[in-house]
């Protein structure tokens, strides 16, 4: 492939408890594309009638979570006593700072008659000006996103700014996170707006620079070039990165963090029932043993 993709990343497949995701960060050479420190795309996967994902409390500190959905629902509760559904177009921004807790699930009346579910969840390294911060959460539906149109191509900006436009979601660095339909025979060139850049097609057929890319894998950029994304078919596909983060990140479990410190007194927090627990939601998953 051509130099301007510095590298391919594939995915590593993991189970949720009764569905399968697809992992692409963090990863080998590439932990972190800007501060994007995880990224899982689960689906499409049909649940049948009763069924639905249970992701039961659980804490996070020195991140923020970014949900987004192409298809299906799924509804974010959390120790600040939020709670939210999320349907496809809009974006939960949840900041851990500190510390937080929080569930994901189906709702009872998306589980009557079965559904479907398809999206990303990503983690986005805090700065560690802001790892320590007061925990928080937005919700910001698909119509206060702004969108960027071309020719045969719609781009709707999650999070960050890109192509002159800026999102309202909570940022604490430089970052861009885009959402990307594109007709067959379009184009889209993209500018060297951020340092740490990555491409990743949810579906369809794309190329950049004239290479294709595969479907489920992760084609990190070459820092501060431009690159030609053509699609052969009708195609959809996100845009992610920003400027490389202020140093090394700890991730484990459901923790990032910039010090041994501060992972060691969350964990002992979250052994000990110390952090603050999720109003309506009473189970939750225990600290794992390594």
């Amino acid at each position: 492939m051509t130099s301007r993709v510095a590298t391919v990343l594939k995915p590593h497949t993991r189970d949720l408890g009764g569905f399968q995701v697809q992992r692409l960060l963090p990863a080998f050479p590439h932990k972190m594309v800007g501060p994007f420190i995880f990224f899982d795309h689960f689906g499409p996967v049909t649940f049948g009638a009763g069924q639905g994902i249970d992701v039961r409390p659980h804490p996070h500190i020195g991140l923020a979570t970014v949900t987004y959905l192409f298809e299906g629902a799924q509804v974010h509760r959390d120790s600040l006593g939020n709670v939210q559904r999320i349907e496809p177009g809009d974006v939960n921004w949840m900041t851990a700072g500190k510390g937080i807790v929080h569930s994901e699930r189906t709702a009872v009346e998306d589980r009557v008659g079965g559904h479907r579910l398809h999206g990303l969840q990503t983690w986005v390294a805090l700065p560690k000006l802001h790892e320590q911060d007061e925990p928080s959460f937005s919700h910001h539906g698909v119509d206060s996103l702004p969108v960027v149109s071309s020719p045969g191509v719609s781009m709707r900006i999650l999070a960050g700014t890109a192509f002159g436009k800026r999102a309202p979601t909570p940022t604490f660095s430089p970052i861009f996170y885009v959402a990307v339909e594109m007709a067959a025979e379009a184009a889209l060139d993209l500018p060297p707006e951020h340092e740490e850049r990555a491409i990743y097609p949810i579906d369809g057929d794309i190329s950049i620079d004239g290479n294709a890319v595969t479907l489920g894998q992760m084609a990190v950029l070459a820092p501060w070039t431009s690159v030609r994304v053509e699609a052969r078919a009708a195609s959809k596909l996100v845009l992610l990165g920003g400027a490389r983060m202020d140093g090394d990140r700890l991730i484990w479990w459901n923790f990032v963090a910039s010090s041994r410190d501060l992972m060691d007194a969350a964990s002992s927090r979250w052994r000990a029932g110390d952090f603050p627990p999720v109003p309506g939601d009473n189970e939750f998953i225990p600290l794992p043993e390594h």
